[in-house]
């Protein structure tokens, strides 16, 4: 066979037929790779699947074969939508040592009561896994392990064991023999893809398949594979620090940006359902630059600490860091609060921290944001019992927030007393009993509710 010759774009996935600096789709510099296979009559990656469906109408489809099971897992049900759908693949992506096997070997353990379980490990041995699973006290009864890396073996085995889940770990590991190019390029990832995607709806297995990020923290691989997937999860969090994070960026069967909460331990991981509590722990009192909000992570209301620390700069540039907080967003809030809030932060290093490893990207964030960094400034401490709420416009007024009687209701549970909202959510709304409602219309108001000694 004559050999083909084909350029990659590692990020995005876009086949060109010859190499280039930046890529035409998605505009990134470096990324085109060259690879090398030889020409098949069938497309590789493509099996043969003997239960091909026939066209129906619309009418015809039963809506209720959806079915949905639970994985054992509250928090990892919560973030796929109610729990795992029969047939569907599921991408769970996060850096090297992250917890991603542990969490899919305890889910093993909870499934093999009643689901037939195949494991496929490209990166661990079989004994490997049976230390870790008698760590996790997972039992091996219903559970089948398969060391392999080559498609056409993994399936082979998945049409001869029948699995009711199928376990990948990792999609970088695993290859496809009709092509030539290294496991794990472009070319390989999109085609053992393709596979186990074929053997999801066809053979009605759910599949989960581990995928590594890279150093931008996505999945590594070309973007079309979180396309091609029913869901994409990924698992945050410091490896120096027990708490992680599953949240959902993409999922066909429920909502978005949901989020669960896990807490890594030496006998695997624990659930919390109460990441609120555990966020705020260990809060300092009386102490400039923190303040508290309350964010929706999905359905979820979740409060987080917000802290701030503003110094004069002995630079020419001031030095501005965001962890945790969206830095333009934070370089927009510092701006508006010199022009409008009347401080004078301009020559003022500005540093930014979410505690706890959480990511804030809602715009109800910024009032706590700005409040920290103005208590910061003025070296006064915002009172331990307050939360503050609202979205910061560029003229310095505070504009309405979604779903704002769930968040008083997180932040009533919690045992807060005071809450700063903007005052258009006023009009419709359920306060709790015993809950003091701050309502501010500019940034200035806020400062003075927040600041006053």
């Amino acid at each position: 066979m004559k050999a083909k010759i084909v350029f990659y774009c590692t990020n995005c996935g876009n086949e060109t037929p010859k190499w280039q600096g930046q890529c035409s789709a998605c505009g990134s510099w470096n990324t085109i790779v060259e690879e090398t296979f030889s020409a098949k009559k069938k497309p590789a990656g493509i099996i043969s699947n003997p239960n091909r469906s026939s066209v129906v109408t619309l009418a015809e489809i039963n809506a209720n074969e959806e079915i949905r099971f639970d994985t054992g897992l509250s928090e990892l049900d919560r973030v796929l939508g109610g729990g795992a759908v029969k047939g569907s693949l599921v991408l769970v992506g996060g850096a090297p040592g992250i917890g991603k096997s542990t969490l899919l070997l305890q889910v093993c353990g909870y499934l093999g009561k009643s689901a037939r379980i195949l494991y496929v490990s490209g990166e661990e041995s079989g004994r490997q896994l049976k230390m870790r699973a008698g760590r996790l006290r997972v039992p091996g009864d219903a559970l089948f392990i398969l060391t392999e890396t080559e498609l056409e073996a993994v399936t082979e085995t998945v049409q001869r064991v029948r699995p009711d889940i199928l376990i990948i770990d990792s999609i970088q590991t695993l290859y496809n023999s009709e092509l030539t190019a290294a496991p794990g390029s472009v070319s390989q990832v999109k085609a053992c893809t393709m596979a186990l995607m074929q053997l999801a709806k066809g053979e009605g297995s759910t599949v989960f398949v581990v995928g590594h990020v890279n150093k931008d923290g996505d999945i590594a691989g070309p973007k079309v594979l979180e396309h091609m997937v029913d869901c994409v999860l990924y698992f945050e969090g410091d490896r120096s620090m027990p708490y992680r994070i599953l949240r959902a960026a993409k999922n066909r069967f429920g909502s978005t940006n949901e989020i669960g909460v896990f807490e890594m331990t030496g006998e695997g991981l624990n659930q919390v359902e109460n990441p609120s509590s555990l966020l705020l722990s260990g809060r300092p009192e009386k102490v400039p630059g923190s303040c508290v909000t309350c964010v929706m992570e999905g359905t979820r209301p979740v409060l987080a600490e917000i802290q701030a620390l503003v110094t004069p700069s002995s630079f020419h540039m001031p030095r501005r860091t965001a962890s945790g907080f969206d830095f333009n967003r934070a370089m927009l809030l510092l701006a508006v609060l010199e022009k409008r809030g009347g401080l004078s932060v301009g020559g003022c290093d500005a540093y930014i921290n979410v505690i706890g490893g959480l990511t804030l990207d809602e715009p109800a964030a910024d009032l706590a944001a700005m409040l920290s960094i103005s208590s910061s400034y003025r070296d006064i401490p915002i009172v331990s019992s307050l939360v503050a709420i609202g979205e910061v416009g560029l003229t310095g007024e505070i504009r309405a927030v979604q779903s704002i009687n769930q968040r008083l209701s997180e932040v009533w549970r919690i045992g807060f007393q005071k809450c700063i909202v903007p005052e258009q959510n006023c009009e419709n709304i359920n306060k709790p009993d015993g809950l003091k409602l701050i309502p501010v219309r500019s940034i200035r108001d806020a400062l003075q509710a927040a600041l006053e000694k």
